[in-house]
C-alpha cells in the first residue's frame, strides 16, 4: 500500500513544515512514513530535523549529472525516512524539478505513507509539482478569512488534476470562538473534513528552535495530541506499489499554474 499526501498553504507562514512532521510522526505509529521536503527553493524541513549537516539532499537527485542514488539522500529520523532539500541557490537553479516525479516513484516502492511538505505559493513548476503529483492534498491554514482563500485557491488547482482533499488543518489558534466560525466556512468550501485545531504555542517554537519535530521534542503537549488527532481523522488508503510508480513517472505538469 501507498499514498502520496501534499502538505500544502498557498502561503508562507502557516506552519506547513512543522504540520508535515508532526503528522509524520503520527502516522508512523501505525504505517511505514516517508516525508519528503519538496519546497525545493526555500527548503527550512532539515533544520526542523536536525539534519542541517547532511551532505547530500534532494537537490543532488533532482540534477541528473550528481549520479547521485536516491537512497543516499533519505535519513532515517524520529520513525521516518526523511528526504531533506538543500538551501543552497546556485543547486535550485541547476535543479530539474520534473525529476521529482521519478524520486517520488522510487520512494513509493518501499513506504505506505509519503508526505510531501510542498512550496507556499503556486507560482512555478517546482511549486505545483507535489500537488499535482499527490493523491490527496492536506491544507494547512490560519484561522483567517485570507489564509482560507489562499486554500482554497490550492484546492481549486489540486482539483483540476484530479488531486482530492484530504481534510483541512487549522494551526496557530488563538481565538476558539473565531475558529469556530471560519471552521464552519472551511467545511462548506473544502472538500475534506477539518481534521484538527493547533493551537498556537511556545512549545512548538520550542521544537523549532531544538531542530525536533514537535511530536519529539514535546510528545504530551496540546499541541502534539491535536496532530495525533488529524493523523488518526486521516485513513490511508491501499495503492498499488506498481501502478502509484508509474502514475508519478507519468505525471503531465505545466510549467505554471
Amino acid at each position: 500500500m501507498v499514498e502520496a499526501f501534499a502538505v500544502a498553504s498557498g502561503k508562507g507562514g502557516t506552519g506547513k513544515t512543522t504540520s508535515t512532521l508532526a503528522l509524520g510522526m503520527a502516522l508512523a505509529a501505525d504505517h511505514d512514513v516517508t516525508v519528503i521536503d519538496a519546497d525545493t527553493g526555500m527548503a527550512n524541513l532539515l533544520f526542523h530535523a536536525g539534519l542541517d549537516d547532511v551532505e547530500v539532499t534532494l537537490h543532488d537527485l533532482l540534477v541528473e549529472e550528481t549520479g547521485t542514488r536516491v537512497d543516499e539522500a533519505v535519513y532515517d529520523r524520529f520513525g521516518m525516512s526523511v528526504v531533506p532539500c538543500g538551501t543552497s541557490l546556485a543547486a535550485f537553479e541547476a535543479a530539474d524539478p520534473g525529476r521529482l516525479r521519478d524520486v517520488v516513484a522510487d520512494l513509493a516502492a518501499d513506504t505506505d505513507v509519503v508526505l510531501l511538505d510542498s512550496p507556499a505559493a503556486l507560482g512555478s513548476k517546482s511549486a505545483v509539482l507535489p500537488v499535482v503529483l499527490a493523491d490527496r492534498v492536506v491544507v494547512v491554514l490560519q484561522p483567517t478569512i485570507p489564509s482560507l482563500s489562499d486554500g482554497l485557491k490550492v484546492q481549486e488547482y489540486a482539483q483540476s488534476y484530479g488531486t482530492e482533499t484530504a481534510g483541512v488543518l487549522f494551526n496557530k489558534v488563538h481565538d476558539d470562538e473565531r475558529i469556530d466560525r471560519v471552521a464552519d466556512q472551511a467545511e462548506r468550501y473544502f472538500g475534506g473534513e477539518t481534521l484538527t485545531t493547533v493551537p498556537d504555542s511556545d512549545v512548538v517554537r520550542a521544537a523549532r528552535r531544538a531542530g525536533e519535530p514537535l511530536l519529539a521534542h514535546a510528545p504530551d503537549s496540546v499541541a502534539a495530541a491535536s496532530y495525533r488527532e488529524a493523523a488518526a481523522a486521516i485513513d490511508v488508503r491501499d495503492g498499488d506499489e506498481d501502478d502509484v510508480a508509474a502514475r508519478f513517472r507519468s505525471a503531465v505538469v505545466p510549467e505554471t499554474p
